[in-house]
């Protein structure tokens, strides 16, 4: 029994067949949205959705058998627990008006299709990576949009109340320049005053029009630069240090597989890290021995 599973498990049809029924799953989601076809194909719905989650039960119990002595080893991976879970979470008694919550459950099957691709699960292996470092860049990213927002209050308060009347609209207007939509609208009213541009309709609020050309476009093409150019650009070589790292693992990952080894992610973390370990001493010698000539 272990042998077959472990040659089920390992085939390309069934990991294709499962993908199928992923994709499927998604299909059906999508159709549940249509409520009148819904209702007029319950039973057949119903029917589908049962087989697909049939088809998901195999797969764990397939993939259960394939570890032999040691069926725990199959939630030492965090998909095949994601996998458990979403399947688990269909047998609960839903009902009434948690209805949505068995409906999102069932959206949440779709996801398996990352699992189902190598490349999607290196990508997304790449995000997870990269979201220490994300952090940070995100800490940096909100010391911006404070100062900015504090100094949009200060500096255009008065003129513009609608976009700067106090803190916390002043960072909602920000996070609206920064995405790039309609942000010159905002600039204008502020180059312009409020009473020659922007505040049609709502002049009762334009109190006190000022015009600050010079300092509106300071303000906010240096925020557009910084915030979208500069910080675009770091969030991007983030996720691209993310991805190569996470390319290398699964690299290294299928060498040792196929080498015969059972590879842990952990192992291969340890690997990577002693050869960057080993390389940046092999830098260090380098530079000593530049110096010594």
């Amino acid at each position: 029994m272990f042998i077959l599973s472990k040659k089920i498990s390992d085939s390309k049809w069934f990991q294709n067949f499962v993908t199928i029924a992923i994709l499927i799953a998604g299909v059906l989601v999508g159709v549940a949205t249509y409520e009148e076809f819904s209702v007029k194909n319950e039973t057949i719905l119903k029917l589908l959705n049962n087989i697909i989650l049939g088809i998901f039960i195999v797969e764990i119990l397939v993939k259960v058998l394939a570890e032999g002595k040691k069926p725990w080893l199959y939630f030492t991976d965090a998909w095949n627990i994601f996998d458990f879970v979403i399947v688990g979470a269909a047998f609960l008694p839903f009902g009434g008006s948690s209805i949505a919550i068995l409906r999102l459950l069932r959206l949440l099957r779709v996801l398996k299709l990352i699992k189902a691709l190598p490349k999607l699960q290196m990508l997304v292996g790449a995000l997870l990576k990269s979201l220490p470092s994300m952090g940070y860049v995100s800490i940096l990213l909100t010391l911006l949009f404070y100062i900015y927002a504090v100094a949009g209050v200060f500096f255009f308060g008065k003129n513009d109340p609608i976009h700067f009347g106090d803190l916390q609209t002043s960072m909602l207007s920000l996070f609206r320049i920064v995405t790039l939509e309609d942000w010159t609208d905002i600039m204008y009213i502020n180059m312009y005053g409020c009473e020659n541009y922007g505040y049609d309709g709502n002049l009762n609020l334009c109190t006190n029009s000022t015009a600050a050309s010079a300092l509106s476009i300071t303000f906010f093409v240096t925020f557009v630069l910084i915030g979208t150019m500069i910080f675009l650009n770091l969030f991007i070589g983030v996720v691209m240090n993310g991805m190569d790292e996470a390319k290398n693992e699964m690299l290294l990952e299928e060498q040792m597989k196929q080498e015969g080894n059972d590879v842990k992610i952990e192992d291969v973390e340890n690997k990577i890290t002693e050869l960057e370990e080993v390389l940046s001493l092999y830098k260090v010698q380098q530079k000593i021995s530049k110096s010594l000539k």
